[in-house]
């Protein structure tokens, strides 16, 4: 029996959601470790592979937290083509990250930051929870605040940050109420 779109919707709003947001928290905090005690200019590397990476670090995390992403016996879910399509828009945003970079590289960790934090916007309407306008929100005015008042610190106080947001993020996650039928 197929499926509708509104029982689609409750089911993956169901999930727990911990893969994705574990992996950034991690890969950031990785990050902010580089700011800290290497030179930018190697900071930016692990920024780049780090923040690239953050998605095959959550298909690894995904079979220890029950979400296993890469299981082909889940039915087939309409709103898990729509996140990967926020996660292809995440992607597509170094495309204005990267020629910020080359006039200011020390823009990257804002520009990074907040563009990759907008795919959060369109899951917070998927859950039908305030949760992802949060996470953009606060991560927006966190780290573009940070880069004009720490200009010395932007390589490890913006991930830092980051991290913190991930945490709460994550807390908020586990106590928001799941979705146990369709809304009419």
């Amino acid at each position: 029996m197929e499926r509708s779109l509104e029982e689609q919707r409750v089911e993956f709003s169901n999930r727990s959601f911990t893969a994705t947001p574990l992996a950034g928290l991690i890969i950031w905090f990785i990050i902010g470790i580089s700011g800290l005690f290497f030179p930018d200019e190697i900071t930016v590397w692990v920024l780049f592979i780090g923040t690239g990476s953050i998605v095959y670090l959550a298909l690894f995390l995904s079979k220890f937290t029950g979400e296993n992403f890469l299981d082909k016996n889940k039915p087939k879910n309409a709103f898990d083509s729509l996140f990967m399509y926020t996660v292809g828009q995440a992607v597509l945003a170094y495309a204005i990250a990267i020629p910020f970079f080359l006039v200011d590289y020390s823009s990257l960790p804002l520009t990074v930051g907040i563009l990759t934090g907008t795919m959060w916007i369109p899951f917070s309407w998927i859950i039908r929870h305030w949760l992802g306008i949060f996470h953009s929100l606060s991560r927006t005015i966190v780290v573009l605040g940070l880069w004009f008042a720490l200009p010395d610190y932007r390589f490890s106080a913006i991930p830092f940050a980051i991290v913190l947001i991930y945490i709460l993020t994550l807390i908020l996650l586990r106590k928001r109420p799941v979705a146990l039928q369709a809304e009419s």
